[in-house]
């Protein structure tokens, strides 16, 4: 039994990325990850992805494309009002516009930027540069 099934997934990603496999296969695949790699995928983190139902649950197949430096996620999930991104941009990724934070927030899971534009916070989810 995983106690963080987020965390599971972006180390899978991570370690199958530095060793330059082309392909990784993540386990259980919950609605929170599937939108979460959809924005790595818009921002071309990873290639595309597919869900694959084995009866039991769903699994998910990512394509990598090798762009990942670093990915993990944050703990705890900080709280932060919409003008205090800056801060853990500092904390969290290597330099100015360089990298994403997700943050889910009421209007759904979002990257700090666009939470930037909306005028929301949230509480922070993972980072990915």
């Amino acid at each position: 039994m995983l106690n963080d099934p987020l965390a599971a997934a972006l180390t899978k990603v991570f370690n199958a990325e530095k060793v330059g496999k082309r392909e990784v296969v993540i386990k259980p695949a919950s609605k929170m990850i599937k939108k979460i790699f959809s924005l790595m995928n818009e921002y071309n983190y990873i290639g595309m992805f597919e869900e694959i139902d084995d009866g039991k649950s769903k699994l998910l197949k990512i394509n990598l494309l090798g762009n990942i430096n670093k990915c993990g996620v944050i703990k705890p999930r900080f709280s932060t009002k919409k003008d205090n991104f800056e801060k853990w941009e500092k904390r969290y990724l290597p330099a100015k516009d360089f990298g994403i934070i997700l943050v889910s927030t009421p209007k759904g899971i979002v990257t700090h930027n666009s939470a930037k534009e909306n005028g929301t916070g949230g509480r922070l989810l993972a980072y990915c540069y």
